[in-house]
């Protein structure tokens, strides 16, 4: 079953939410390449979620020190290990596609990106709502 934004995920801020978004879809498309068993779309897909990922932590980080949220530099923290964790679950998949890597590798990258939202973004909503939604500190 694929994944699907819900309101409750958004951390008021536009650009972010989007982001967030984005790394559904990509998630999406994984899962949907493990069960076709396409371990070059699969690899495509990673390629392209690891990195967005890095520029989605760069700009939330970004916006989490100009929205004066106090805890962005566990939030780096918590972005690096989750990179980390991230190459070594690849790495897992190999070469050569197994069904059983597949869909702990999917397991993995859902699990990764609604515990990242729902444990850390949120943290992030009460300094986020004080600005406006398309609050962007690179204009």
């Amino acid at each position: 079953m694929a994944l699907e934004w819900r309101e409750q995920l958004s951390v008021g801020n536009d650009l972010i939410d989007e982001d967030h978004k984005h790394l559904i879809g990509l998630i999406n498309r994984a899962e949907q390449n493990v069960q076709l068993q396409n371990m070059q779309g699969l690899t495509g897909v990673l390629a392209d979620l690891a990195n967005y990922a890095a520029i989605h932590f760069a700009r939330e980080e970004l916006i989490a020190v100009a929205a004066g949220f106090p805890d962005v530099d566990r939030m780096h923290a918590s972005h690096a290990s989750l990179v980390v964790h991230f190459e070594q679950v690849r790495q897992e998949l190999g070469e050569t596609f197994t069904q059983a890597a597949g869909e702990h590798f999917v397991a993995f990258l859902r699990d990764w990106l609604i515990s990242h939202v729902i444990k850390e973004d949120l943290r992030m909503k009460p300094f986020l709502i004080k600005h406006s939604p398309r609050f962007d500190p690179r204009k």
